[in-house]
């Protein structure tokens, strides 16, 4: 199976992903958990993977950068127009899949983990 793309709806527990070859067909659909997910990306190859931009996806994208692929994040906002019909978490995957790969498209960078990790506040009281 030749992929190009691949779109990845995040879920609490299940993970939709779609892939599409050169072309822009549609050639996968599958349903993952995050470690299969991850065990079957470890061994894939594939030109692009895009996801919409959640604090999820910065983690995920963390872990498939390791992998060594191209991972982008996509605002919300921007995958909805390319949603065809009713909303599922397989036609969400594919809009991002096609999304991700179009040439005018606006990313949202990864976070660091230092930009990840929430830092206390620090609140100085002054004895009166």
């Amino acid at each position: 199976m030749e992929l190009h793309t691949l779109g990845i709806d995040l879920g609490k527990a299940v993970f939709h992903a779609v892939g599409l070859n050169k072309r822009g067909d549609f050639v996968m659909r599958k349903k993952f958990s995050r470690t299969q997910l991850l065990r079957f990306t470890a061994n894939l190859k594939v030109d692009l993977i895009g996801m919409e931009s959640c604090g999820d996806a910065h983690f995920l994208g963390h872990s498939l950068r390791e992998q060594g692929h191209d991972v982008r994040l996509i605002p919300a906002q921007y995958v909805k127009p390319f949603v065809k019909t009713n909303k599922n978490d397989f036609i969400d995957a594919e809009a991002i899949a096609e999304a991700v790969g179009h040439p005018t498209m606006r990313f949202v960078p990864i976070k660091s983990d230092n930009q990840l990790t929430c830092n206390p506040c620090t609140v100085s009281v002054s004895a009166g």
